[in-house]
C-alpha cells in the first residue's frame, strides 16, 4: 500500500507576521503597517468637546452636555457610591471609609469654593485627578463623569436647601409624619 503525505497546515502554524518583526515584503521592512492618516479607532470619535473635555472655548463649562433627569441622577448616585464615596463619603463631607482608616481627607463638597465652582472644574478633577485624588479617566466614562457631577450638585443643594426649594406639589408630603409601624 502506498502512503501519501498530504499538504497540511495546522492552525498553530499559520503564515503571518508577528508584530514588530522585520518583513522582506514591504519596502520599509516593517511588518506592522502605519495607520491610514485620519484613522479613528472605533468608539474613539470625540465630536462633542464639551462632553469629553468639560470645557467651552478653553474655559471650564458652566452647562451640562445633556439634560439632567431622574435616570441621570440615579446613575450619578450609583457611580458616586462606587467611585467617590470611599473618600468623599455618601454625603460629600469628605469622611469616607478610607479617610477613617488614615487616607488624606478630601475637601467637603459643601464649602463655598466648590459649591461655586463650574461643572467643568469637577469634570477636570475626575478626569485628571487633583492633589491626592488619582485620575479616573480610564475607570469612569465621560458620560458617567457628568452624571456624577449632577449628583454632586444635588448633594450640594440638599445641604443648603430650605422648604422654599422643594416644589410646591411635594411640600405636603414633607409635612406628614412618617407612617407608624404596622401593628
Amino acid at each position: 500500500m502506498l502512503a501519501g503525505s498530504a499538504c497540511r497546515r495546522d492552525m498553530h502554524d499559520q503564515p503571518k507576521y508577528i508584530p514588530l518583526r522585520e518583513s522582506t515584503f514591504f519596502a520599509d521592512a516593517r511588518s506592522a503597517r502605519p495607520f491610514v492618516p485620519g484613522t479613528i479607532a472605533r468608539g474613539q470619535l470625540r465630536e462633542d468637546p464639551l462632553l469629553y473635555t468639560g470645557k467651552i472655548n478653553g474655559a471650564d463649562a458652566t452647562v451640562f452636555p445633556f439634560p439632567v433627569d431622574d435616570r441621570v441622577m440615579a446613575r450619578g448616585r450609583e457611580r458616586f457610591d462606587v467611585f467617590c464615596s470611599p473618600c468623599h463619603g455618601r454625603t460629600g463631607q469628605g469622611d469616607g471609609m478610607v479617610v477613617r482608616r488614615g487616607y488624606r481627607r478630601p475637601p467637603t463638597f459643601h464649602q463655598d469654593r466648590l459649591r461655586e465652582s463650574p461643572f467643568g472644574h469637577f469634570f477636570d478633577v475626575i478626569t485628571n485627578g487633583f492633589g491626592a485624588m488619582p485620575d479616573y479617566a480610564s475607570q469612569i466614562g465621560a458620560e458617567d463623569r457628568w452624571k456624577i457631577i449632577a449628583y454632586v450638585r444635588a448633594l450640594q443643594v440638599s445641604e443648603h436647601a430650605s422648604l422654599a426649594d422643594v416644589p410646591a406639589e411635594r411640600r405636603q408630603s414633607l409635612d406628614q409624619p412618617p407612617p407608624a409601624e404596622g401593628r
